[in-house]
């Protein structure tokens, strides 16, 4: 198969994100010393709109900001860093009533995948003393009325509910995800880490090029991490090109990217299928390793990217993961990125 193909594509959206839920809610949750049940099977976005609706006036004054809200840096909703805090208030404080925190958490239950809540819940609890201990949110726009966005933010993490509302992105813009597991400084082999075996599919498609591609593949040193920003098409791209593989490895890249976006809800995974597939699927990408801080010196690679025109998925292993994403179905997208 030569690119991923309108028929590839469709089979892919049956398999990669199987169970994943749109607005599902685990059967109960924990917040703080008080578990609430989970009865609620509305959309993400819906309770986003219930939960503005609940805010009282000095809430929202500081919880909620205009759709084009700036700072001396930019564009605020479209900030992505890997530890930062959008607003004050955090998550699991007196700030929020009872009722707020349990919809904040339907919400964030309602983005991911069903059967990756228990794995984000680890990484939070091991990078912030578990959920809503270290997040905040922020909400842009009006619910119900326009274009809106919840976004969340705290250490090792940036995410989005937008409702679709924000045109041309996948999750609402660019998201980032990290995991420092047992510590900062992890081992080779990063125990416990929930998002490691992501980078060990990606080095099985490593093990799988002849040793001419692996020379194109491994560069001596990675870019920037925060460095997200889209080439477009005429852009000049690091590694080996995805379409110049052979079957069976364009397949163990397909499989690299169903591990990627399995931890997100089934829209945002069709979301970046169809903005690749508008760019030309796969085959448009580069996939390229980095032999700069390997860990253990195992030809593990623990710096990795996957990027075409208006893609870019770049995981850093060392000394602990990073991951920054963005993703849309067109390079003249702006984002704000570090």
């Amino acid at each position: 198969m030569d690119r991923f193909s309108s028929v590839d594509r469709r089979q892919f959206l049956k398999t990669a994100g199987a169970g994943a839920a749109l607005a599902a809610a685990a059967p109960g949750m924990l917040l703080g010393d008080e578990t609430k049940p989970t009865a609620d099977a509305k959309s993400p976005e819906s309770l986003v709109k219930v939960l503005f609706d609940s805010m009282n006036e000095k809430q929202k004054k500081e919880i909620c900001l205009p759709w084009e809200h700036t700072d001396s840096r930019g564009l605020l909703r479209t900030r992505v860093q890997n530890n930062w805090h959008i607003t004050k208030p955090q998550i699991n404080s007196d700030y929020f009533t009872s009722d707020q925190k349990h919809l904040i958490r339907q919400i964030f239950e309602g983005i991911v995948a069903e059967d990756w809540v228990e794995r984000f819940d680890r990484q939070l609890k091991d990078d912030a003393g578990g959920f809503g201990n270290d997040q905040n949110i922020a909400i842009f726009g009006t619910p119900g009325e326009d274009k809106f966005e919840l976004v969340m933010t705290g250490r090792h993490m940036t995410m989005r509910c937008d409702g679709n509302s924000t045109p041309h992105v996948a999750f609402g813009g660019p998201i980032f995800y990290g995991h420092a597991a047992k510590g900062f400084n992890e081992k080779p082999d990063h125990p416990g880490n929930v998002f490691w075996h992501q980078a060990v599919a990606a080095n099985n498609v490593y093990k799988m090029l002849d040793g001419k591609q692996q020379e194109q593949a491994l560069l001596k040193t990675a870019p920037f991490e925060e460095d997200v920003k889209f080439r477009g098409p005429e852009g000049t791209f690091l590694g080996i090109k995805v379409a110049d593989l052979s079957s069976d490895q364009k397949e163990g890249v397909q499989n690299v990217l169903k591990t990627l976006i399995a931890p997100y809800r089934q829209s945002d995974q069709d979301e970046v299928v169809a903005c690749l597939d508008k760019n030309g699927g796969l085959d448009e990408c580069r996939l390229a390793f980095f032999k700069e801080d390997n860990l253990g010196d195992d030809q593990v690679w623990d710096i990795w990217r996957l990027e075409g025109p208006s893609f870019v998925w770049h995981y850093r292993g060392s000394p602990h993961v990073h991951v920054w994403v963005n993703v849309a179905d067109s390079p003249d997208v702006a984002t704000n990125t570090g």
